[in-house]
C-alpha cells in the first residue's frame, strides 16, 4: 500500500464495487474457516464461547442454526482512511485475507464516531456493550479532525481521540515503512497492533485483525477481573472493620465468638453482636438478627450494633435502651416489614470482684429477650439448660413503642461461680436434621453441646465442633447467618503455700 501522508481529503465517499456494510467477497473462492471465528461485535460481556466440533451425531440441538450463524458471522471492520486509493488497496487485501470481513469506511473521526455510536439495542440494563464493530483499522496519516488540535503533536492525536470515543473496540493502526517506531508507540498508547502498508498482504491483515479482536477481548476480561478483585478486597476490608471488637478489659471474662454470614463471599451479614464493660464494672452483652439476607440487612445490623454500644456508654439500659433502639430501627430500615430479634444480657458487679471474701458468691444478671432464642447455660457437671424466656417481648420493629405490648421486662438471674453462657442466633438452630423437614431446635442444640462437653471440648474447640456438626446434620453449609458467643467467668485460682 502506498503511504498517504499528504493529508488531502479524497472526493470519493464509498469503496468502488462494494457498499458500506456489505461483506467483501473472498478471492480464489476460499472456503470459510473451520476454526473459531470472532463474532461481529466486541462487547463488555464475557467472551463468546468457541463452538466445539462434534462428530458422529445424527441430530443437532434445537439451537444449532443459531450457533452456526454465530460461528460464520463476518468480522465487522471500520476503516478510517481519507485516501480513496488506499481504501481500495485495503479492500483488495481484505478480499485476499481468507477471512469473512464486513467493511465500513469513514473518512475521519467525526464520521467514524457516528458509526461507532452504540445502537439502542446495544445496551442491556443501562450498561453499554460497546460498538457494533469488531475492530477499527486507523491510518495514522489520516487527518485527526480534532475539535481542539494541540500544538504538541506526537503523530498519535487521532489514535488518542479514537480510544477515548471507542474504548471497548479493538484498534489496528497503519503506518508507512518510515513510521515503524510510531506504530510501536501506538501499541504502547493502547492500540492492539500496527501494520506497515507496503509490507502488508491479505493473510497478514486477516491474522492481525483476528489477533487484535482476541487481544482486546482478553484485555477487557482481565480488566473486569482486576476491577472485581479490587471491589472484593475493598468490600472485605470494609466489612472486616465493621465487625466489633469487644471492650471487656478488667471484666475477668473469657469471650469466644464465631460469625458466619449466609451470603456467599461475604464477611458481614444481618446478625450482629457486641460486648462492653462500663466504668461501674457492669458487663453488657448483645446479640441480634435482622430479618432477611443481603447487604441492606448487613448495613442495618451494623447500625443497630453501633447504636446499642453508643446508648450503653450514654448510660441507657433495659427497656429504655431497647425502646430507643427500636426508634433507630424504624428510621433506618428500608421497609416497615423489616424487624430484628435481640438478646441482651446485663451482668452487674457483685460477687465476682476477685477477692477471697467473694468466693462462692453468685453474680446478679438481667436477661432481656426481644423475639430472640434464650441463651444456654452450660453446666460443668450437668446437661446444658435453656435460660427462662417467660418474660420475652416482641422483636424490635414489630409493634409500635407506644403500644402496651411492646415491652421487654427483665428476667432476673443469678449466675453461679464458673458459669458459662452460649448466646446464638436462630441460624444455628434452624438447620435441618437429615433429609426431612425436622429442625435442630433449642433442645437439639442443648443435647449436641452436652455431647461435645462430655468429650472434653471447651471454648473455641467447643464452638467450632458444634457448628461443624450442625452443618453436617443439615447436609451442607447453613443458608442463614450464624453468630455464636461463648461467655465464661474465669475461675479464681488460689495459690496454696
Amino acid at each position: 500500500m502506498p503511504a498517504t501522508g499528504d493529508g488531502r481529503a479524497p472526493g470519493a465517499t464509498s469503496l468502488s464495487g462494494a457498499q458500506a456494510g456489505a461483506p467483501v467477497d473472498h478471492a480464489r473462492n476460499r472456503p470459510a474457516p473451520t476454526g473459531p471465528t470472532p463474532a461481529g461485535q466486541v462487547t463488555a460481556a464475557p467472551p463468546i464461547p468457541h463452538p466445539r466440533h462434534q462428530t458422529g451425531h445424527t441430530s443437532a440441538p434445537a439451537d444449532a442454526p443459531a450457533a452456526a450463524a454465530s460461528s460464520t458471522a463476518p468480522l465487522k471492520l471500520l476503516v478510517i482512511e481519507d485516501d480513496a486509493s488506499d481504501a481500495q488497496l485495503i479492500k483488495a487485501a481484505v478480499a485476499d485475507s481468507g477471512t469473512s470481513i464486513e467493511i465500513h469506511w469513514a473518512r475521519g473521526l467525526e464520521q467514524a464516531t457516528e458509526l461507532l455510536a452504540v445502537s439502542p439495542s446495544g445496551t442491556r440494563r443501562g450498561r453499554s456493550r460497546g460498538s457494533n464493530f469488531s475492530c477499527v483499522l486507523l491510518d495514522l496519516a489520516a487527518p485527526a479532525d480534532l475539535p481542539h488540535p494541540s500544538d504538541d503533536s506526537d503523530g498519535l492525536e487521532g489514535l488518542h481521540e479514537l480510544l477515548r470515543r471507542a474504548p471497548h473496540t479493538a484498534v489496528v493502526v497503519l503506518t508507512d515503512a518510515a513510521g515503524a517506531e510510531l506504530g510501536a508507540a501506538a501499541v504502547a498508547a493502547g492500540a492492539q497492533d500496527f501494520l506497515i502498508k507496503h509490507a502488508t498482504d491479505g493473510p497478514l491483515l486477516g491474522r492481525a485483525l483476528r489477533y487484535a479482536v482476541e487481544r482486546k477481548r482478553a484485555d477487557e476480561s482481565q480488566r473486569r477481573l482486576v476491577e472485581a478483585e479490587l471491589r472484593g478486597q475493598e468490600n472485605a476490608r470494609l466489612q472486616r472493620h465493621l465487625l466489633p471488637t469487644p471492650l471487656l478489659d478488667g471484666a475477668g471474662l473469657s469471650f469466644t465468638r464465631r460469625y458466619r454470614p449466609g451470603r456467599r463471599r461475604a464477611l458481614l451479614g444481618g446478625d450482629f453482636y457486641d460486648a462492653v464493660r462500663t466504668d461501674d464494672g457492669t458487663v453488657h452483652v448483645v446479640i441480634g438478627d435482622v430479618c432477611g439476607h443481603g447487604p441492606d440487612e448487613a448495613a442495618l445490623g451494623v447500625a443497630l450494633r453501633i447504636a446499642w454500644r453508643t446508648l450503653v456508654f450514654a448510660g441507657l439500659t433495659g427497656e429504655a435502651l431497647l425502646t430507643t433502639l427500636q426508634h433507630v430501627l424504624e428510621h433506618e430500615r428500608r421497609s416497615d416489614e423489616i424487624f430484628a430479634t435481640l438478646c441482651m444480657l446485663v451482668i452487674e458487679p457483685g460477687g465476682a470482684s476477685g477477692g477471697l471474701d467473694s468466693l462462692g458468691a453468685g453474680e446478679p444478671a438481667r436477661l432481656y429477650l426481644a423475639g430472640h432464642p434464650a441463651p444456654l447455660l452450660l453446666g460443668r457437671d450437668h446437661q446444658p439448660v435453656t435460660l427462662p424466656a417467660d418474660l420475652a417481648g416482641p422483636a424490635l420493629g414489630l409493634l409500635p413503642c407506644h403500644d402496651g405490648q411492646a415491652a421487654w421486662p427483665a428476667q432476673q438471674l443469678e449466675l453461679q461461680p464458673g458459669w458459662r453462657l452460649l448466646l446464638y442466633t436462630d441460624g444455628l438452630i434452624e438447620g435441618r436434621v437429615g433429609a426431612g423437614s425436622r429442625r435442630l431446635g433449642q433442645d437439639g442444640l442443648a443435647d449436641l453441646i452436652g455431647d461435645h462437653q462430655s468429650a472434653g471440648l471447651t471454648r473455641g474447640r467447643l464452638v467450632d465442633s458444634a457448628i461443624a456438626e450442625v452443618e453436617e446434620l443439615n447436609g451442607g453449609a447453613l443458608t442463614d447467618d450464624v453468630a455464636v458467643l461463648l461467655l465464661e467467668r474465669n475461675p479464681v485460682q488460689l495459690i496454696l503455700g
